[in-house]
């Protein structure tokens, strides 16, 4: 256990952050992951860098949110713009104890909150260095059907991927990306086409996201109709979502159902105008994460998934969508989950999850 968590935070310090003299780093973190947070502290020092540590809890933070005030709302507008330019890099680490914490909280109360902390945000997310990750805990072991132990190492290992191997095997499929005008998505009650020519290709190799492994782009804002099914469940806001479906029409949700509470994922996408459009379309190929355990950050890596997200764009590859959510539903297109195609301009490029053009067949890793 010492050793994996000395590997992780060495990681996160000098590869994913790569952290210089002077430096100033904000972690924001559950008490849970104090092995981790002590590691981090010293790797930090030994830098040349300096740490501050937020201890946050997650009831906590549910009652903070539930009581929000006006007084509150510009108070946290003004700590966390403070914050981005007091800091020079940020690493949030969760620890997930309940999907349902904020079921409770008022949903116009969670909006005001994301506005008031909207500039931070992006300022944050696109102008500073940054890690997420989650702390393992009993509850991931649970939804990933593993022992507690297991899932500590597998955890472990899925965030300590090789990412200089992957950042090779991903560069054909880049180039592919970079070229391709058209996509079709084919798989159980989905046919989605959309374009994304002309829009970035960004590899994502362990430099934000903790497990990472994954390629993204955005679609044309406009371009994109059809349905899709997504089959992962996803936590959102304190609500658990299966089977969420899409309907689009020139770019729009114009449809939005699941087996659950349909009033509740539409009020999601009715947040603002940016919500009901998509900014962000991803391949995940980390090798490691075969199975949907119910949590974003994991499930949108799994090898032979895609996800299609509502919401803001990043900047650096951007399609001009703006909005608070940024929501990454996901579909797994392996064979044992229903299968599915992936067609860039007409031509076929994976099919049930595996890559059967033969410049991208070493990302299918061992995958039959």
């Amino acid at each position: 256990m010492n050793e994996k968590i000395k590997e992780l935070s060495k990681k996160i310090v000098g590869y994913s952050l790569q952290l210089k003299k002077g430096e100033k780093v904000f972690i924001k973190s559950d008490l849970e992951a104090k092995p981790l947070l002590l590691r981090l502290i010293e790797d930090i020092t030994k830098a040349g860098a300096v740490a501050t540590v937020h201890i946050v809890d997650p009831e906590i933070e549910a009652m903070l949110a539930n009581t929000t005030i006006e007084d509150r709302l510009e108070l946290l507008k003004k700590e966390s713009l403070e914050q981005v330019e007091n800091y020079d890099a940020f690493i949030t680490i969760r620890y997930t104890t309940n999907d349902y914490e904020n079921k409770e909280v008022n949903h116009e109360k969670t909006k005001k909150i994301a506005q008031a902390l909207e500039k931070a945000s992006h300022i944050r997310t696109n102008q500073r260095k940054w890690v997420l990750l989650n702390y393992p805990s009993r509850l991931d072991a649970y939804k990933a059907s593993m022992k507690s132990a297991t899932y500590f190492d597998y955890a472990m290992d899925v965030m300590n991927l090789d990412y200089s191997d992957l950042k090779m095997r991903l560069l054909p499929l880049q180039q592919l990306m970079e070229k391709t005008d058209k996509v079709r998505i084919v798989a159980p009650n989905t046919h989605l086409t959309f374009s994304i020519k002309g829009i970035p290709v960004i590899p994502c190799l362990g430099t934000c996201n903790l497990p990472d492994g994954e390629i993204y782009t955005a679609p044309i804002k406009d371009s994109v109709n059809g349905k899709i099914t997504y089959n992962t469940r996803s936590p959102y806001q304190g609500e658990v979502y299966q089977n969420v479906c899409l309907q689009f029409e020139n770019g729009k949700i114009i449809e939005a159902t699941c087996d659950g509470d349909n009033e509740k994922l539409n009020a999601i996408f009715d947040t603002d105008e940016g919500a009901r459009y998509v900014g962000e379309f991803s391949l995940g190929l980390n090798p490691l994460i075969l199975h949907p355990m119910g949590d974003i950050l994991f499930d949108e890596k799994i090898i032979g998934s895609i996800h299609f997200t509502p919401g803001a764009c990043y900047e650096d590859a951007s399609n001009q969508n703006n909005s608070k959510v940024h929501w990454d539903l996901v579909l797994i297109q392996r064979k044992e989950y229903g299968g599915g195609e992936i067609y860039f301009d007409d031509v076929l490029i994976r099919k049930d999850g595996l890559f059967v053009l033969p410049e991208l067949k070493h990302l299918n890793y061992n995958l039959k």
